[in-house]
């Protein structure tokens, strides 16, 4: 399907023109902003704002592009208006640099009503300052409009945010447009974290491994990309981006986010997760629905707003992350899921890692549905922001693979069978060290007829053997692959060997 309506005036010449409007703040300081959200502003004890906000998680079903999805006249009208809005009201309009790759830098533009400068504040400190370039894209949102509607004309680069003032649709936005116009240039955009691994093999030579990790939200995607993996000098692995990158054709992948990251913060625990940790209490985080007193005193472990708590937290003040946001080339691919009948790691051939890719096995959190929070589902690339055919992207995925030569793998960070073996942090990094090594030995198990450790250095792992911990699991096995092919034959354009290939 493609975009209709490409006789109306472009919405981007609807805007002021913030160099010149008169209802325009342009590019404020960070204590600008901060001091025009003091009125929403609780300080917490380490000095950093918190705010809290009527929505807490996107507004998905209300979500339309104009490349899936049909438009009418209705559809037009509430980009014009949200674009008018922008000419009329007391704004503020702020510029960011999204990517350092030149393959995958675009400069976003963003607009919101000065009373809502909390949400240009928490999305100005996750890019970097804009070094005068025109945009690439705008968003414009209204969190007060009388009807909540995201409408977006990818072509055009234009996202209209009405009716929520949740700052994830404002990031969201931009990086959703970023995979767009990648996938237009020959690569794919991952909803994915990125690290590099430095470590030696069981030879004592050094290694150097390029890691992307594919997850949705609270499956463990930031806390494995961020994880120090306990190396030591001359060992060390690094965060290089949480939460959307651009797999380009020649390997690299370029990084979206240079200056912050928009990190879930429920449960967040100093001893679990040390780096994440120490960002989210520093005096330069942005605190968003977290739990905080009248006093200052933070909550991270209660739901008191939601389960989707959030943090934006500043590169620079977490330990883990590096200097760089693209790696130079990807070496293993890892799929997140907390499926009970998935081994703690599977090793997947290309057309194997494809199905796992369409397959996106998951549950759903409380930053897509918080009314569905926990239950089993499926999305394509574990990413809800793709636009355009999902088999498509399931074949380009594939394609970029097997050209670049990557190790894909499925990585459950859940329990085995009804809750009764959890795969812990522990576990989970030390896969991630061992693979990245070149320490682990395989086999083809018949009974779970999957790719399965045979050994991991420091893991015993006949007691993570997913059969013992699953009753009558032949059934449920069998089950789970055919609703797996029911799945996958929905997709026409997905290649007939991708649908066989289903595990």
């Amino acid at each position: 399907m493609s975009e209709t309506g490409t006789e109306r005036r472009p919405l981007s010449r609807r805007l002021p023109d913030p160099n010149t409007a008169s209802n325009v703040i342009y590019n404020p300081s960070l204590e600008e902003l901060r001091e025009l959200a003091e009125p929403d502003e609780t300080t917490t004890e380490y000095g950093s704002p918190s705010y809290v906000s009527e929505y807490r998680s996107r507004s998905s079903e209300r979500t339309k592009n104009a490349v899936d999805d049909e438009f009418g006249d209705e559809d037009y009208e509430l980009l014009e208006d949200a674009a008018d809005l922008a000419g009329e009201r007391e704004m503020v309009c702020v510029d960011r640099i999204m990517g350092r790759h030149p393959d995958a830098t675009f400069c976003c533009r963003l607009f919101v009503p000065t009373e809502y400068a909390r949400i240009a504040l928490a999305w100005a400190k996750l890019f970097e300052p804009t070094d005068g370039r025109e945009p690439d894209l705008h968003t414009v949102q209204i969190p007060d409009h009388d009807e909540t509607a995201i409408r977006i004309r990818p072509e055009e680069g234009f996202t209209a945010v009405l009716g929520s003032d949740y700052t994830g649709e404002a990031k969201k936005s931009f990086l959703r447009l970023l995979m767009y116009r990648t996938k237009q240039r020959g690569g794919l955009g991952l909803h994915a974290g990125s690290k590099r691994v430095r470590v030696r093999d069981a030879d004592g030579d050094m290694r150097i491994v390029g890691q992307v990790f594919l997850g949705l939200s609270a499956t463990g995607k930031s806390t494995l990309t961020s994880h120090g993996c306990w190396l030591e000098e001359p060992e060390d692995a690094v965060m290089l981006q949480d939460d959307v990158c651009a797999l380009l054709p020649d390997g690299s992948v370029a990084g979206s986010e240079g200056q912050g990251l928009y990190i879930k913060t429920i449960g967040l625990e100093e001893d679990e997760q040390p780096a994440l940790y120490d960002a989210a209490t520093d005096e330069s985080a942005v605190l968003e629905n977290v739990a905080v007193d009248d006093d200052g005193t933070v909550h991270f472990e209660e739901d008191r707003y939601t389960a989707n708590s959030r943090a934006v937290v500043q590169r620079e003040h977490l330990a883990s992350a590096d200097e760089e946001i693209d790696l130079d080339r990807v070496d293993q691919v890892f799929f997140i899921t907390r499926n009970p009948l998935m081994p703690p790691v599977t090793k997947l051939d290309e057309e194997e890692a494809a199905v796992a890719f369409m397959l996106g096995e998951s549950i759903e959190t409380s930053a897509g549905d918080p009314d569905r929070a926990g239950e089993s589902i499926r999305v394509v690339g574990t990413n809800p922001f793709i636009v355009g055919s999902e088999g498509e992207e399931g074949n380009l995925f594939r394609d970029l693979i097997a050209d670049l030569d990557v190790d894909c793998y499925v990585i459950n960070t859940g329990y085995l069978g009804n809750e009764s073996k959890d795969v812990g942090v522990t576990e989970s990094v030390t896969i991630l060290t061992e693979l990245a090594r070149d320490t682990v030995e395989w086999t083809h198990d018949d009974r779970m007829d999957m790719t399965i450790p045979a050994e991991i250095p420091g893991i015993d792992v006949e007691e993570f053997y997913v059969p013992d911990h699953v009753e009558d699991y032949e059934d449920a096995a069998a089950e789970l692959r055919e609703e797996r092919r029911e799945y996958l034959e929905s997709f026409e354009a997905l290649a007939p060997e991708i649908k066989d290939a289903t595990y």
